[in-house]
């Protein structure tokens, strides 16, 4: 493997484990620095993570415009010093105040993983992106696997430890992609920088004006919406469901990497293959219901652990409808879709770790109705039902290609 692929794909695997390594002390830090109960401090991570999304849906476009203009190199190097000053910010920071400013900080600036897409995109005939952008998957469900059980383990020594050594990690891969990242953006496909539509609402206009792209940024808006119900509450529901500590919850995002990487990484070609496109989309979000379904209901950590192959098999939805997306635009526009939908991620995260971390703390509170900690995996599966059917009217109108 070249070494700037393997840079794009070490980039993407360290996002994924700083992600990792902090999500299984979040619970203990934000009941540490905030005070108040598990049902609080889950709402003051939403409120954090929130934040983070709500710059990225404000910058994401900026910044694809800024790689389709200056090229992916520049960003991608800033992004991972960006992202390793806020790792040692959160290090240090002993009120909720300073973790929101870190959050706010590392959001205009956490460009990585799209513009690692759009550097992607660029090197990958027409028919092998949605297969490569599977690639992307794996190496961010690899992350997965290293990092909560690391992270896991580093609880051991404190609440700050994870982020410490996140910022290291990400330290070093800036090292590394200065010395051996090599530029994709060439004159022939470079793109003039648009203020008009460096912003998410011109940029969605300007793509949605494109042929069976508009139905599909509602899809990917909607299951995006949905699928961020895990990152959003797992921790929490782990810990409120089944009473896991948080190596067992590393020891559960591991698995679930695990078996996205596994996926995505293996299954998507073949899926692809004899199914195309649109029907790997279909099949996916089918195993996403089933998913939600058995969240939302299981008592038993143990079964819910062995479940987690089964709800991992949903991973092949992402990678197929960008690859959709992306035969749909000019390479010239490659950056512009990416920022799009990391703007459109972001809303996602900006609207469900609020969204679902309410719906946690009401259905755990002694005032609910009734007691149902997987609350939130009910959620996730209607709007997964309205995902679909975005998608079927989508095909049945012919927006779609094979």
């Amino acid at each position: 493997m070249r070494l700037p692929v393997l840079f794009i794909m070490f980039t993407v695997m360290i996002d994924a484990m700083g992600i990792g390594l902090i999500m299984p002390v979040m619970p203990d830090l934000m009941v540490e620095v905030g005070g108040g109960t598990l049902g609080a401090a889950a709402l003051w991570g939403g409120l954090l993570s929130t934040s983070f999304a709500a710059m990225q849906f404000l910058f994401g476009p900026v910044v694809g415009g800024l790689s389709d203009r200056f090229g992916r190199r520049p960003i991608l190097l800033v992004s991972l010093v960006a992202m390793a000053a806020d790792y040692l910010l959160m290090a240090v920071a002993g009120t909720i105040w300073l973790l929101l400013i870190g959050r706010i900080i590392g959001g205009i600036t956490a460009a990585t993983h799209s513009t690692a897409n759009a550097y992607i995109a660029d090197i990958s005939k027409p028919e092998d992106k949605s297969a490569n952008f599977g690639l992307i998957g794996a190496a961010f469900g690899l992350g997965f696997v290293l990092g909560p059980l690391i992270g896991g383990l580093l609880a051991e020594y404190g609440t700050r430890a994870p982020f410490y050594a996140a910022a290291v990690l990400s330290g070093l891969n800036a090292l590394f992609g200065w010395v051996v990242l090599k530029e994709t953006v060439t004159d022939a496909i470079r793109r003039p920088f648009s203020l008009k539509r460096a912003n998410p609402f011109g940029a969605f206009k300007a793509l949605s004006k494109l042929p069976m792209i508009g139905t599909l940024l509602g899809v990917y808006f909607v299951y995006s919406i949905a699928h961020t119900v895990y990152p959003a509450i797992w921790s929490y529901f782990g810990k409120e469901r089944f009473d896991w500590d948080p190596a067992t919850i590393g020891l559960s995002l591991g698995l679930f990497g695990i078996m996205m990487a596994v996926v995505q990484g293996f299954l998507i070609r073949p899926a692809i293959k004899y199914l195309g496109e649109r029907g790997t989309i279909i099949y996916g979000l089918f195993f996403d219901i089933i998913a939600f379904g058995f969240l939302s209901l299981v008592t038993s950590g143990t079964v819910a652990l062995f479940f987690i192959p089964v709800a991992a098999l949903a991973g092949i939805v992402s990678p197929a409808l960008q690859g959709l997306m992306s035969q749909a635009v000019g390479d010239d526009q490659q950056g512009e879709l990416q920022g799009a939908l990391t703007s459109l991620s972001a809303l996602a995260m900006i609207i469900s770790p609020m969204l679902m971390t309410s719906i946690f703390a009401a259905f755990t509170a002694e005032t609910a109705p009734f007691y149902m900690p997987g609350a939130p995996f009910l959620l996730a599966l209607i709007l997964t039902l309205i995902a679909i059917a975005l998608f079927m009217r989508h095909r049945s109108s012919g927006d779609a290609t094979e």
